[in-house]
C-alpha cells in the first residue's frame, strides 16, 4: 500500500487528537455565562444521556452503509437495480420525509424517535429477502427512517435543552460533540465493527444489518426510560395539512429562515453529490484506491472540524465564520476542476504521473484528496454550526416540520444526480458543487445583513458570548407573529 496513505491518515488523527485536548483544556462556557455549578453537572449528564443515544442511532445507521451496494450485488441485482433501489430511498426521503416531520412536532419528538427506530428496524429486517419489491419497501421505509433521524432527535434536544434552561452556549458545545461523536468515530468504528463481522467472522452481507437492529433497539430502551416527551406545541391540536401550512408560511415570511433553508439544502446536496463523484475523480484511470482507508481520512477530517468548532462557537457566533467556511468548501471542491476539464478514459493519461504501486494514485489525485480532505473538515463545521443556527431562528412548534422541508430540494436532487450522474464529466458535476457552496456564501451574506439591521434597530438589553442578544423587539421576528395568529384563532374556535 502506498504510504501516502498511512501518512495522511496518522497526520489527520495527531491534529484531531491536539485540537481535541485544546478544546478540553478550555472553559466550557464563559464564565458570565454561568451563575450555578450545579447547572454545569446537571447540563453533562443531560448531555452525556443524548449523546449515548445518538451515537447508537447513528451507529445503527452507519454499520449499514459499506454494506448496502455490497449487499444488493450479492442478490445478484445489476447497477441499474441498484441504482433504482437509491433513488427510492430518496425520492421516499422526498414524498414522505416531509409528512413524518411533520407528525413529530404533533404526535411527540420522543415517539417520533421510536418511530425511527421501528421503522429502521424494518429496513433491516427486508434486506434478509433478495425480492425486487421487498428490497424496494426496505429502501422506502430507509428514506422515512433517514427523515427522521435529522429532525427528530436534534428537534428533542433543543426543546429539552431549552426547558431546563441551560445557556445557548451549552446547546452550541452538545451540537459538536455529536458531530464529533455521532458523525466521526462512531462511523470509524461502525465500520470496524462490520468489517469484523462480514470479513474476519464470515457472517455474510446481512450481518451488518443484523448488528445494526440491536444497536437501534437498545438507543429505542434508553428513550423509552430516560426521555420526556415534547411537542411542537402541546396546547395547539392541528391537523398535519395545517403544521406543514404553517411550516411553509413561516419559510415564506420569515427570510432567515428561508435563507437557512436554501444554504442547508445547497450544501448538503454538494455533500452527497461529492459521495457519488470522489472515487472517479481519484482514480480516472482506474487506479486502485484503499477505500476503508481513504473513508477513515475523511471521517477523521470530518472530527478535526467538529472539534475545531467547539473552540469556535465558545468565542464566535457561528454567523461570523460560516461565511468562510462556505468560501473554503468551495475551493476544495473546486481543486478537480483543474484535473478533468475533459472525459477521459481508463488507461488514457499521462504515465508520469501514475505511481504504479499497490494502491497507488496519480500525484493529482492525491493533491485531490487533500482538498476533499479539507472538504470534510467543512462537513464538520458546517453540521453543528447549522444546528445551532437553526435552534435560533428556527420556531419550536414548527421545528422538525421545517427542517424536514428543508429536505425537500435537497432530495429532488440527489434523485436527478443518480438518475444523470454519468451523463456529465466531472467537470461539470463539481462546478454544480462550487456554484451552489458559492450560493451559499452569498445566502450567509444577507442572512448576516438582517442580523445586522436588527441589532442596529433594536436596543440590546442583555447578551453573553455565544448567546442570542435580547432585544425590546419581538422575540420571533414574522414567524412569532405567525404563532401568535395561530394560537389566537385556536383559542378563538
Amino acid at each position: 500500500m502506498d504510504l501516502f496513505y498511512v501518512f495522511l491518515f496518522v497526520g489527520l488523527v495527531l491534529f484531531t487528537v491536539l485540537i481535541q485536548i485544546r478544546s478540553g483544556t478550555e472553559e466550557l462556557i464563559p464564565a458570565s455565562a454561568l451563575t450555578d455549578v450545579d447547572e454545569l453537572k446537571r447540563f453533562r449528564v443531560f448531555r452525556s444521556n443524548y449523546l449515548m443515544v445518538f451515537c447508537l442511532m447513528m451507529a445503527g445507521d452507519w454499520l449499514q452503509g459499506p454494506y448496502i451496494y455490497a449487499l444488493y450485488e450479492h442478490y445478484g441485482y445489476t447497477v441499474g437495480d441498484i441504482g433504482h433501489f437509491f433513488i427510492m430511498g430518496f425520492g421516499s426521503s422526498l414524498v414522505f420525509g416531509t409528512v413524518v416531520g411533520a407528525l413529530a412536532d404533533i404526535i411527540g419528538r420522543r415517539n417520533a424517535s421510536l418511530a425511527y427506530v421501528a421503522t429502521y428496524c424494518l429496513s433491516c429486517v427486508t434486506k434478509h429477502s433478495s425480492r425486487y419489491w421487498v428490497l424496494m419497501l426496505g429502501r422506502m421505509l430507509g428514506g422515512v427512517s433517514t427523515s427522521l433521524l435529522f429532525s427528530v432527535f436534534e428537534s428533542w434536544l433543543v426543546a429539552e435543552h431549552n426547558r431546563r434552561g441551560f445557556s445557548e452556549a451549552l446547546l452550541a458545545d452538545t451540537f459538536s460533540k455529536s458531530v464529533f461523536l455521532g458523525a466521526g468515530l462512531v462511523a470509524i468504528l461502525s465500520g470496524l465493527a462490520g468489517n469484523v463481522l462480514v470479513e474476519d467472522l464470515k457472517l455474510g452481507p446481512v450481518a451488518p444489518f443484523d448488528a445494526a437492529i440491536v444497536v437501534m433497539l437498545t438507543g429505542g430502551a434508553l428513550v423509552l426510560n430516560t426521555w420526556s416527551e415534547n411537542y411542537g406545541d402541546p396546547n395547539s391540536h392541528r391537523s398535519l395539512i395545517s403544521q406543514l401550512a404553517l411550516g411553509l408560511e413561516a419559510i415564506r415570511t420569515d427570510q432567515r429562515i428561508a435563507l437557512l433553508g436554501a444554504m442547508q439544502s445547497m450544501f448538503e446536496a454538494s455533500m452527497y453529490t461529492f459521495v457519488f463523484l470522489w472515487t472517479p475523480a481519484l482514480s480516472p484511470n482506474g487506479e486502485k484506491i484503499p477505500h476503508g482507508l481513504v473513508f477513515s481520512c475523511f471521517m477523521t477530517a470530518c472530527m478535526a472540524g467538529s472539534a475545531a468548532t467547539s473552540i469556535l462557537v465558545r468565542r464566535h457566533p457561528p454567523q461570523n465564520y460560516m461565511g468562510l467556511m462556505y468560501c473554503a468548501s468551495a475551493l476544495t471542491l473546486g481543486v478537480p476542476l483543474f484535473f478533468h476539464m475533459e472525459r477521459r478514459e481508463p488507461g488514457f493519461g499521462g504515465s508520469s504521473l501514475v505511481d504504479n504501486g499497490a494502491g497507488g494514485i496519480s500525484i493529482s489525485g492525491k493533491l485531490q484528496l487533500l482538498a476533499f480532505c479539507g472538504f470534510e473538515a467543512c462537513i464538520g463545521i458546517f453540521w453543528p454550526s447549522m444546528m445551532a443556527l437553526r435552534a435560533r431562528y428556527v420556531p419550536e412548534e414548527l421545528r422538525s416540520t421545517i427542517i424536514n422541508i428543508f429536505r425537500v430540494p435537497l432530495n429532488l436532487f440527489v434523485c436527478v444526480v443518480l438518475y444523470k450522474v454519468s451523463h456529465f464529466p466531472l467537470s461539470v458535476m463539481f462546478g454544480v458543487c462550487v456554484g451552489m457552496l458559492l450560493a451559499c456564501m452569498l445566502c450567509q451574506s444577507h442572512l448576516d445583513s438582517l442580523t445586522l439591521d436588527e441589532k442596529q434597530a433594536l436596543p440590546v438589553t442583555q447578551g453573553n458570548v455565544g448567546e442570542p442578544l435580547k432585544r425590546s423587539g419581538p422575540p420571533g421576528g414574522r414567524a412569532s407573529v405567525i404563532r401568535a395568529a395561530t394560537h389566537h384563532g385556536e383559542r378563538a374556535s
